[in-house]
């Protein structure tokens, strides 16, 4: 665990000796998760944040028609529940599901606030990476945001390719949804997502295989 944890933004520049004195000063506790069995349950407010040590998870958005969007995959050391177990009074706007057998850790992160118990260098560390966190939280918001904001699917499906890839600087992008996330990701239905990734396929521009995409077309991805 703490071997994950030490490659977590939250524990960056802290050494592991270290982490232990963080974990036992704000009442960390690891619990285990079976694949979609609820992590923490929209509308809950919490003190606490997850970090997955084991698994994955998914952040789900569901609205009162029992409409369900995925708005995030969590993998093996990404945290979650960060902003609100901060300020620990605001009901969580989603749903945390294990996508597979996971274990998560919990941190009592609201106790920064208030606790002595942390050496002083140790609480400015903590603080610093709490605040760049949440600053790559929300530029990942607004990304989405960008990906969602084309009318068209297949504008919505070329904005999220073009940034995944061109990040990773290849024309062949492994996701980390299957297809329905994609869709629910992408603000679309799972079958209209399907039908315009196969007129894609026809036209040469794009070849899928399950959640590995190639972008074949001749229109150029952006370096």
């Amino acid at each position: 665990m703490l071997d994950i944890l030490a490659k977590t933004p939250l524990f960056r520049g802290i050494a592991r000796d270290d982490i232990r004195v963080v974990l036992k000063s704000l009442c960390a506790h690891e619990k285990s998760y079976r694949k979609g069995e609820i992590i923490v349950q929209a509308g809950a407010t919490t003190r606490e944040c997850g970090v997955v040590v084991r698994g994955a998870a998914v952040i789900e958005h569901g609205d009162i028609w029992g409409n369900v969007s995925i708005m995030g995959v969590i993998e093996v050391g990404v945290n979650f529940a960060l902003p609100y177990a901060c300020l620990g009074s605001e009901p969580l706007p989603f749903t945390v599901v294990a996508r597979e057998a996971t274990s998560v850790v919990f941190i009592d992160v609201s106790a920064l606030m208030t606790t002595r118990q942390l050496p002083c260098h140790l609480h400015s560390v903590l603080m610093r990476n709490l605040l760049e966190i949440c600053a790559r939280r929300n530029l990942h918001l607004v990304q989405r945001t960008m990906h969602t904001a084309p009318k068209t699917i297949r504008g919505r499906i070329v904005a999220y390719l073009s940034d995944a890839m061109s990040a990773q600087k290849s024309h062949t992008l492994e996701i980390p949804y299957n297809r329905q996330q994609f869709a629910q990701y992408l603000g679309v239905e799972r079958s209209a997502l399907s039908n315009e990734l196969s007129k894609m396929q026809k036209e040469g521009i794009l070849r899928c295989e399950k959640n590995v995409f190639t972008w074949i077309g001749t229109s150029p991805m952006p370096d």
